[in-house]
This record gives structure tokens, C-alpha cells and sequence, in this order.
């Protein structure tokens, strides 16, 4: 079993599993999937303060989804340490020729430790993908309504106009810094 949960899932597999959370989270009422409601539900919690914008019942709204994450968070360990695949993923030969180019230059794990490490944050080019990408994600998100997850898998199949501009802004997003803005940081 163990051995089967390590390898990587056929995408007639995974997808299914994805799309079945959606109905799902109708059957249980209504609740849109997503992960970057989950901080103004810990702050809710934890800090609630006199910031009107954490003063709601958190409890009602927003309890499932911190155990969701929390899941997420106990699934991500156990993938990661018991589920493990100790093979570096497949990557085609174009691909590792113009990751060479840009300076990546270990491939022996599942995202580049030149820049996803203690170290490589210490690089510009790691400082501006971690920290610089990471504020521009979490200020989207919040700009947006809404996670990438939230929008692409929720929202859409919820036939919401907004997610469905939110999720093609995601992906020109991704596009123009694949294209435009990595060359130009690396």
C-alpha cells in the first residue's frame, strides 16, 4: 500500500478526487474551497481585537475550513516523510536544458533547492521568488476573493463569473512571469 501511495497518482485518478470535493462541499452547505479564507479565520480566532474585520462568528463560518488545513498540513507531512518518492521527478530534456539556462542546476528533488532553501533564500533571485512571489500571491489572493484552488475548482464549477476572470488572470499571471519576468530575474 504504502508503495502505491508513493507513486505519482494517473490523472484519471487525482482529478476525479479533486472534482468530487466540489459536490461535496455542496452536500455539506455550501462551502466554497480554499485555502486563503483560512488566515482571517485564525486571526478571527486568535486575535480578534477591535479590527471589525475579524469580528464575525468565525466559529460557524470558518471552523471547517481550519480543519481543513490543518488536513492539508498532516497531509503534506505524511506525503512528504511516510509517502515519500525517493526518485527526482521526471522532468523532458527541453525542460532541464532552459532550467539550466536560468542557473537551476539540481534536480534531484521535487522543486529546485538552489532557490527553495535556507540558503537559496539568501540569493537575490530566491529572496525575490520566496519572499517578494510569496507577498504578491497572498496580496492576490486577497485582492481576488480568493486562492487559486478557490477560484479554478470552486468557483467555476459554481458558474461564478468572477472566478472564472480570477482563474484566466491566474494563469496570465503565471504565463508573464514564466515568460517575461524569470529571464529577467535569473
Amino acid at each position: 500500500m504504502t508503495e502505491w501511495l508513493s507513486q505519482p497518482w494517473p490523472w484519471y485518478i487525482a482529478g476525479p478526487l479533486v472534482g468530487l470535493m466540489v459536490p461535496w462541499l455542496l452536500y455539506i452547505g455550501n462551502k466554497p474551497l480554499g485555502i486563503s479564507s483560512s488566515l482571517r479565520h485564525t486571526c478571527a480566532a486568535c486575535f480578534p481585537g477591535r479590527i471589525a474585520f475579524f469580528q464575525y462568528d468565525w466559529k460557524s463560518e470558518g471552523l471547517w475550513n481550519l480543519i481543513f488545513v490543518v488536513g492539508v498540513f498532516i497531509g503534506g507531512f505524511l506525503g512528504g516523510s511516510l509517502f515519500s518518492n525517493p526518485d527526482p521527478i521526471a522532468l523532458s530534456a527541453t525542460t532541464v536544458t532552459e532550467l539550466r539556462g536560468l542557473g537551476i542546476s539540481d534536480f534531484s528533488g521535487f522543486v529546485p533547492s538552489d532557490f527553495f532553501s535556507w540558503s537559496g533564500l539568501t540569493t537575490m533571485p530566491g529572496f525575490i521568488m520566496l519572499v517578494i512571489g510569496g507577498f504578491f500571491v497572498g496580496f492576490g489572493a486577497r485582492y481576488a476573493g480568493g486562492c487559486t484552488s478557490g477560484h479554478a475548482i470552486s468557483g467555476i464549477s459554481n458558474l461564478q463569473l468572477a472566478s472564472l476572470v480570477a482563474a484566466i488572470a491566474f494563469f496570465a499571471g503565471g504565463l508573464i512571469v514564466t515568460h517575461f519576468i524569470y529571464p529577467f530575474i535569473f
